[in-house]
């Protein structure tokens, strides 16, 4: 199979090159940036032929697919800085580059007819309540600029076509990029107590075993919503900080606080980013390995 894998510069893209390269399938991967940037892994991913892209491009969008003619894109390009998301500078790109340019690359796989994969978010929820959220609930008020983008890509994409894939995750790390435990290990280092919010709860996702999921996904017709994080519960990011640190091996005392307690964040939060991944096991796909067991794995590779 021919994959066409965007944002292959980021934690996740950087995954998804590889574990599909490693089956065999032929991959170009696509960023922003003017020449490929990822972790020095010696991992396949920097053999794979690269494509500066800009996704707000509708036409450079058009030429690039149209060329290649993959068989499926995997679209994992996006803007993720949440809290800058806000700023009234950044809020039409951020919406470009998530609504738009998912848009776009939506247009593109159409017209050659192939499947394409969007990675969304748990923030396209309002964050209310403690019942997991299901793929196939609807979808209102998203408490940021960051969720609302997201979620208009969300609709472009299935507005659009009919061979799609929508998978929303959640609490992401990864190698190849900045994340919340390597911010906070950093932060451990030199701090005697650090102050991790425990009334937001959800569950994290290791980018590595996130791409061997939508590899064996986009192998496949089973199209429609999903779900998918790390098995192992629901937690706060007060418990996975408390985790990474007992393996890590630090001795920095967590203090768990309220979101308003901590109050540092420009954008709101939600506090319920439970989501319910039963689908994945209905629909024939493995589901990804226990949290602890990824952060295990993630630390030996980090090398932080």
């Amino acid at each position: 199979m021919k994959l066409f894998i965007t944002g292959v510069c980021g934690q996740l893209g950087h995954d998804v090159a590889n574990n599909a390269m490693s089956r065999g399938h032929a991959v170009f991967g696509s960023d922003i940036q003017p020449v490929y940037s990822g972790v020095a892994d010696g991992s396949a991913v920097t053999s794979v032929p690269y494509v500066v892209l800009d996704i707000t491009d509708r036409d450079a969008v058009l030429s690039v697919i149209e060329e290649i003619r993959p068989d499926a894109i995997i679209h994992c390009a996006a803007w993720t800085a949440v809290d800058s998301a806000e700023e009234d500078e950044n809020k039409d790109k951020v919406d470009r580059i998530n609504h738009l340019g998912s848009q776009y690359i939506a247009e593109a796989a159409k017209s050659i007819d192939c499947k394409m994969l969007y990675l969304s978010t748990d923030y396209v929820f309002d964050g209310q309540g403690e019942r997991p959220w299901e793929p196939d609930d609807k979808c209102y008020s998203p408490l940021n600029v960051y969720g609302q983008s997201k979620l208009d890509g969300e609709l472009a994409v299935s507005s659009i076509l009919d061979k799609y894939f929508i998978v929303r995750i959640a609490w992401v790390f990864g190698l190849n990029g900045m994340n919340f435990i390597k911010t906070m290990i950093n932060v451990g280092k030199t701090h005697d107590t650090v102050r991790v919010v425990n009334d937001q709860i959800g569950t994290p996702t290791y980018t590595f075993d996130l791409a061997r999921l939508l590899v064996d996904m986009i192998e496949t017709d089973k199209f429609g919503y999903y779900h998918a994080t790390n098995e192992g519960g629901y937690i706060s990011w007060y418990d996975f900080c408390v985790e990474f640190y007992k393996q890590y091996g630090l001795d920095t005392k967590v203090i768990p606080v309220s979101t308003e307690e901590y109050g540092l964040s420009k954008a709101a939060r939600p506090q319920n980013s439970r989501l319910d991944k039963s689908k994945l096991v209905e629909s024939g796909f493995t589901p990804l390995p226990d949290w602890k067991d990824a952060v295990s794995r993630y630390l030996v590779e980090a090398e932080l």
